[in-house]
Protein backbone atom coordinates (compact mmCIF):
# COMPACT_ATOMS: atom_id res chain seq x y z
CA UNK A 1 0.00 0.00 0.00
CA UNK A 2 1.35 3.58 -1.05
CA UNK A 3 -0.50 7.14 -0.56
CA UNK A 4 -0.07 8.68 -4.18
CA UNK A 5 -0.98 12.20 -5.26
CA UNK A 6 -2.57 12.36 -8.85
CA UNK A 7 -2.56 15.68 -10.15
CA UNK A 8 -3.83 16.34 -13.71
CA UNK A 9 -6.70 18.57 -14.93
CA UNK A 10 -8.01 15.83 -17.13
CA UNK A 11 -10.85 14.77 -15.78
CA UNK A 12 -11.33 12.27 -17.75
CA UNK A 13 -7.86 10.57 -16.61
CA UNK A 14 -8.24 10.85 -13.17
CA UNK A 15 -11.74 9.21 -13.51
CA UNK A 16 -9.86 6.59 -14.97
CA UNK A 17 -6.31 6.09 -12.86
CA UNK A 18 -7.51 6.95 -9.45
CA UNK A 19 -10.07 3.67 -9.10
CA UNK A 20 -7.50 1.85 -11.11
CA UNK A 21 -4.72 2.94 -8.52
CA UNK A 22 -6.87 1.85 -5.50
CA UNK A 23 -8.16 -1.17 -6.95
CA UNK A 24 -4.34 -2.02 -6.61
CA UNK A 25 -4.50 -1.63 -2.69
CA UNK A 26 -3.25 1.90 -2.69
CA UNK A 27 -4.36 5.19 -0.86
CA UNK A 28 -5.54 7.91 -3.79
CA UNK A 29 -5.26 12.02 -3.46
CA UNK A 30 -6.42 14.12 -6.72
CA UNK A 31 -6.68 17.13 -7.78
CA UNK A 32 -6.66 19.51 -10.81
CA UNK A 33 -4.61 22.45 -9.70
CA UNK A 34 -1.31 23.23 -9.03
CA UNK A 35 -1.87 25.12 -5.88
CA UNK A 36 -4.59 22.60 -5.05
CA UNK A 37 -1.32 19.91 -5.21
CA UNK A 38 0.83 22.20 -3.23
CA UNK A 39 -1.69 22.50 -0.26
CA UNK A 40 -2.34 18.80 -0.16
CA UNK A 41 2.08 18.34 -0.43
CA UNK A 42 1.76 20.78 2.74
CA UNK A 43 -0.62 18.56 4.76
CA UNK A 44 0.23 15.34 3.90
CA UNK A 45 2.79 12.70 3.42
CA UNK A 46 2.97 10.95 -0.24
CA UNK A 47 5.04 7.87 -0.96
CA UNK A 48 4.74 9.09 -4.65
CA UNK A 49 3.50 11.81 -6.82
CA UNK A 50 1.88 11.72 -10.57
CA UNK A 51 1.95 15.26 -11.77
CA UNK A 52 0.40 16.71 -15.07
CA UNK A 53 3.34 18.64 -16.63
CA UNK A 54 0.47 21.51 -17.87
CA UNK A 55 -1.69 22.42 -15.01
CA UNK A 56 -4.05 25.72 -15.18
CA UNK A 57 -2.61 28.30 -12.72
CA UNK A 58 0.77 27.13 -11.35
CA UNK A 59 2.01 24.78 -13.43
CA UNK A 60 3.85 20.97 -12.63
CA UNK A 61 7.19 22.17 -13.16
CA UNK A 62 6.66 24.93 -10.55
CA UNK A 63 4.95 22.74 -8.15
CA UNK A 64 7.79 20.33 -8.55
CA UNK A 65 10.63 22.97 -7.66
CA UNK A 66 8.83 24.12 -5.06
CA UNK A 67 8.20 20.90 -3.39
CA UNK A 68 11.85 19.90 -3.79
CA UNK A 69 12.51 23.42 -2.49
CA UNK A 70 11.07 22.85 0.48
CA UNK A 71 12.40 19.79 1.06
CA UNK A 72 9.80 16.92 -0.33
CA UNK A 73 11.76 13.63 -0.85
CA UNK A 74 8.56 11.69 -2.29
CA UNK A 75 9.31 10.34 -5.80
CA UNK A 76 7.74 12.44 -9.19
CA UNK A 77 6.41 11.05 -12.09
CA UNK A 78 5.40 13.79 -14.69
CA UNK A 79 2.88 12.87 -17.13
CA UNK A 80 3.07 15.03 -19.79
CA UNK A 81 2.31 15.59 -23.80
CA UNK A 82 5.86 16.51 -24.76
CA UNK A 83 8.11 13.60 -25.78
CA UNK A 84 11.43 15.30 -26.74
CA UNK A 85 14.47 14.98 -25.40
CA UNK A 86 14.74 18.83 -24.07
CA UNK A 87 11.59 18.42 -22.41
CA UNK A 88 12.87 14.98 -20.56
CA UNK A 89 16.10 16.48 -18.99
CA UNK A 90 14.34 19.87 -17.75
CA UNK A 91 11.89 17.26 -16.22
CA UNK A 92 14.54 15.64 -14.58
CA UNK A 93 15.89 18.74 -13.76
CA UNK A 94 12.81 19.74 -12.13
CA UNK A 95 13.98 17.12 -9.74
CA UNK A 96 11.39 14.52 -11.11
CA UNK A 97 12.37 10.75 -11.28
CA UNK A 98 10.24 9.40 -14.35
CA UNK A 99 8.31 10.78 -16.97
CA UNK A 100 5.86 9.30 -19.07
CA UNK A 101 4.25 10.61 -22.03
CA UNK A 102 0.30 10.85 -22.84
CA UNK A 103 -1.66 8.77 -23.94
CA UNK A 104 -0.36 5.89 -21.79
CA UNK A 105 -1.27 3.02 -20.92
CA UNK A 106 -2.71 2.79 -17.41
CA UNK A 107 -0.76 -0.28 -16.60
CA UNK A 108 2.47 1.28 -17.27
CA UNK A 109 1.82 4.00 -15.12
CA UNK A 110 1.22 1.31 -12.17
CA UNK A 111 4.42 -0.76 -13.11
CA UNK A 112 6.65 2.91 -13.05
CA UNK A 113 4.91 3.62 -9.59
CA UNK A 114 6.37 0.06 -8.28
CA UNK A 115 9.32 0.90 -9.74
CA UNK A 116 9.40 4.07 -8.05
CA UNK A 117 8.25 2.52 -4.86
CA UNK A 118 11.26 -0.05 -4.65
CA UNK A 119 14.09 2.70 -5.52
CA UNK A 120 12.71 4.36 -2.52
CA UNK A 121 12.77 1.82 -0.54
CA UNK A 122 8.89 0.78 0.14
CA UNK A 123 8.78 -2.18 -2.14
CA UNK A 124 5.48 -3.90 -2.84
CA UNK A 125 6.48 -7.43 -1.37
CA UNK A 126 3.85 -10.18 -2.13
CA UNK A 127 3.35 -10.73 1.77
CA UNK A 128 4.22 -9.67 4.50
CA UNK A 129 4.79 -11.88 7.68
CA UNK A 130 4.99 -11.07 11.77
CA UNK A 131 5.11 -14.30 14.16
CA UNK A 132 3.43 -16.67 12.18
CA UNK A 133 0.57 -14.47 10.83
CA UNK A 134 0.75 -13.66 6.95
CA UNK A 135 -0.66 -10.73 5.14
CA UNK A 136 -1.67 -11.24 1.66
CA UNK A 137 -1.82 -7.69 0.01
CA UNK A 138 -3.35 -8.67 -2.93
CA UNK A 139 -5.24 -11.30 -2.25
CA UNK A 140 -6.59 -9.05 0.63
CA UNK A 141 -6.31 -12.24 3.41
CA UNK A 142 -4.70 -13.37 6.78
CA UNK A 143 -3.44 -16.93 7.28
CA UNK A 144 -1.95 -18.73 10.73
CA UNK A 145 -1.25 -22.75 10.16
CA UNK A 146 -2.93 -23.02 6.94
CA UNK A 147 -6.49 -20.95 8.28
CA UNK A 148 -7.27 -18.36 6.19
CA UNK A 149 -9.93 -15.45 6.36
CA UNK A 150 -10.42 -12.56 4.24
CA UNK A 151 -10.45 -9.02 5.28
CA UNK A 152 -12.44 -5.90 3.64
CA UNK A 153 -10.40 -3.32 2.09
CA UNK A 154 -9.95 -1.14 5.23
CA UNK A 155 -9.21 -3.73 7.18
CA UNK A 156 -6.72 -4.62 4.90
CA UNK A 157 -5.02 -1.27 4.83
CA UNK A 158 -5.03 -0.82 8.71
CA UNK A 159 -3.08 -3.94 9.11
CA UNK A 160 -1.07 -3.83 6.13
CA UNK A 161 0.19 -0.09 7.52
CA UNK A 162 0.62 -1.52 11.16
CA UNK A 163 2.76 -4.05 9.76
CA UNK A 164 4.69 -1.94 7.00
CA UNK A 165 5.53 0.04 10.75
CA UNK A 166 5.98 -2.45 13.44
CA UNK A 167 6.98 -1.35 17.03
CA UNK A 168 5.91 1.99 16.46
CA UNK A 169 2.55 3.64 17.90
CA UNK A 170 -0.11 5.38 15.78
CA UNK A 171 -2.72 7.29 17.12
CA UNK A 172 -6.20 6.97 15.23
CA UNK A 173 -5.35 10.45 13.77
CA UNK A 174 -2.52 9.20 12.20
CA UNK A 175 -3.81 6.02 11.28
CA UNK A 176 -6.90 8.24 9.27
CA UNK A 177 -3.83 10.24 7.77
CA UNK A 178 -2.22 7.21 6.34
CA UNK A 179 -5.12 4.80 5.47
CA UNK A 180 -7.63 7.23 4.59
CA UNK A 181 -7.99 9.67 1.30
CA UNK A 182 -7.79 13.38 2.22
CA UNK A 183 -11.39 14.31 0.87
CA UNK A 184 -12.78 11.78 3.03
CA UNK A 185 -15.80 12.59 5.59
CA UNK A 186 -14.62 10.30 7.69
CA UNK A 187 -13.28 10.80 11.89
CA UNK A 188 -10.90 9.21 14.61
CA UNK A 189 -14.47 7.31 15.59
CA UNK A 190 -14.45 5.67 12.02
CA UNK A 191 -10.91 4.32 12.67
CA UNK A 192 -12.03 2.99 15.88
CA UNK A 193 -14.88 1.20 14.35
CA UNK A 194 -12.37 -0.16 11.70
CA UNK A 195 -9.99 -1.42 14.14
CA UNK A 196 -12.78 -3.39 16.23
CA UNK A 197 -14.14 -5.16 13.18
CA UNK A 198 -10.58 -5.72 12.08
CA UNK A 199 -9.74 -7.13 15.86
CA UNK A 200 -12.61 -9.68 15.46
CA UNK A 201 -11.27 -11.15 11.53
CA UNK A 202 -7.53 -11.81 13.82
CA UNK A 203 -9.63 -13.49 16.51
CA UNK A 204 -11.18 -15.59 13.93
CA UNK A 205 -7.24 -17.07 13.27
CA UNK A 206 -6.61 -16.79 17.11
CA UNK A 207 -4.79 -13.74 16.86
CA UNK A 208 -6.46 -10.87 18.65
CA UNK A 209 -3.57 -9.84 20.86
CA UNK A 210 -1.30 -8.77 17.56
CA UNK A 211 -2.76 -5.34 17.44
CA UNK A 212 -2.19 -3.82 21.16
CA UNK A 213 -3.78 -0.81 22.69
CA UNK A 214 -1.39 1.58 24.18
CA UNK A 215 -3.30 3.73 26.66
CA UNK A 216 -4.27 7.17 25.56
CA UNK A 217 -1.51 6.68 22.96
CA UNK A 218 -3.14 4.68 20.08
CA UNK A 219 -2.06 1.29 18.41
CA UNK A 220 0.68 -0.84 18.18
CA UNK A 221 2.35 -3.90 16.60
CA UNK A 222 5.02 -5.64 18.45
CA UNK A 223 7.61 -7.56 16.46
CA UNK A 224 10.23 -8.61 18.36
CA UNK A 225 12.24 -9.85 15.02
CA UNK A 226 12.69 -6.24 13.72
CA UNK A 227 12.92 -4.12 17.16
CA UNK A 228 17.20 -4.79 16.71
CA UNK A 229 16.26 -2.56 13.21
CA UNK A 230 13.91 -0.52 14.22
CA UNK A 231 15.25 1.53 17.13
CA UNK A 232 13.83 5.07 15.96
CA UNK A 233 11.23 6.21 18.58
CA UNK A 234 7.52 6.06 18.12
CA UNK A 235 5.93 9.08 16.17
CA UNK A 236 4.21 11.93 18.82
CA UNK A 237 1.03 10.62 20.14
CA UNK A 238 -1.79 12.51 20.60
CA UNK A 239 -2.63 13.52 24.25
CA UNK A 240 -5.07 12.00 25.89
CA UNK A 241 -6.74 10.55 23.37
CA UNK A 242 -8.97 7.40 24.11
CA UNK A 243 -8.19 4.48 21.78
CA UNK A 244 -10.42 1.17 21.93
Amino acid sequence: MARILLVDDDFNLVDTVQPYLKSHGHVVDSCYTGEDALQLLSTYSYDVIALDWTLPGIHGDAVCKEYRASGGQAPIIFLTGKEDVQSLELALGYGADDYLVKPFDIRVLNARIKALLRRAGNSIVPELKIQDLVLDPEGSSITVNNQTVRLRAKEKALLEYLMRHPNRVFSSQQLLDAVWPADSDSSTTSVRTWMGLLRHKLAEVGREELIRTVLGSGYIIDDPASKTNASAASPTSEAGESEA
